[in-house]
């Protein structure tokens, strides 16, 4: 039976709610719950996979212990931020981080280590990714000799919109632009080696910077299955699609549905809830090296 927790709520006040993520705003400081809501297809579905918003969060927590650079991570305890009273902790534990606030930037830095997803799809119609030119020949799947920083706008609803680095600049200026690649890339660069080691490939990823007192820091989520493409390494064979640790057996069930895609989802069946959230523990057991602590 599906136990997901889908929808959060602190008495008396009102969350942003993102796709997954619910939003409060606690003055200097968020309160950030990551529920177990899914979206596919630019859909949010009817159906949660359990525990998958404790896997994001604590998959985060363990990334942002490792890496070289600033991030909004303050606590994992909700009851570091003056909680309503009557506010039930208990659902809260393990999905919830308290961040500082920052001034969002507005555009999705994505590095890319292998030619894939809207990457495969711009390079077979240009023989580009967001204006970088690559080699000729390259089949789908392939790892690129050097990572790539290919950015996206930020929509608030349907897909990021990938832009070159000349619109990045107009968007937030070339320091801040200038700056956001470094660190994007020096982060894949850690991120993949640390990976590596542990038997998984970081096709792709994406980081959300925020300022906070002048300069650019991590925000969000970083590096979990719903924000990078994790592939298997002992299963990797380029020139097609990759099995991967995130929502891939939804995905593939909804194509058997004939749900056109254009009307509310169907519900997903337990055994494929089930499954996924599989695949999201055993992504988080494979980087963090320990067992997930609610399975």
């Amino acid at each position: 039976m599906n136990t997901a927790y889908t929808r959060s709520e602190l008495p008396g006040m009102t969350p942003r709610r993102g796709k997954v993520r619910d939003v409060y705003d606690f003055g200097d400081r968020l309160l950030v719950i990551a529920t177990d809501r899914i979206s596919a297809f630019d859909w949010v579905l009817p159906t949660g996979i359990p525990d998958k918003g404790r896997v994001l969060t604590q998959l985060s927590a363990v990334w942002f212990g490792l890496l070289p650079v600033e991030h909004h991570l303050l606590s994992l305890d909700p009851r570091d931020v003056p909680l309503p009273p009557g506010t039930d902790v208990a659902p809260l534990e393990g999905r919830s981080m308290v961040v500082r606030k920052a001034r969002v930037y507005p555009v999705e830095c994505v590095v890319r280590g292998y030619l894939s997803g809207s990457g495969w799809k711009e390079y077979r119609q240009t023989g580009e990714v967001c204006g970088v030119r690559l080699p000729a020949g390259l089949r789908e799947s392939d790892r690129l000799d050097h990572p790539i920083f290919t950015p996206a706008t930020k929509e608030e609803s349907g897909h990021d919109i990938n832009i070159p680095f000349a619109r990045m600049v107009e968007i937030v200026g070339a320091p801040v632009a200038e700056t956001l690649r470094s660190k994007s890339l020096q982060i894949y660069e850690t991120a993949r080696d640390y990976a590596g080691a542990r038997g998984i490939l970081l096709a792709d990823t994406k980081f959300e910077f925020g300022e906070f007192d002048g300069r650019p820091i991590v925000i969000d989520e970083v590096l979990t299955p719903d924000s990078s493409r994790f592939w298997p390494a002992a299963q990797y064979a380029p020139g097609k699609g990759q099995p991967s640790f995130d929502k891939q057996f939804v995905r593939d069930w909804l194509e058997t549905t004939g749900w056109d895609k254009n009307s509310p989802p169907p519900a997903l069946p337990d055994e494929v809830a089930l499954k996924t959230r599989a695949k999201y523990i055993e992504a988080f057991e494979l980087l963090a090296g320990r067992p997930f602590p609610w399975k």
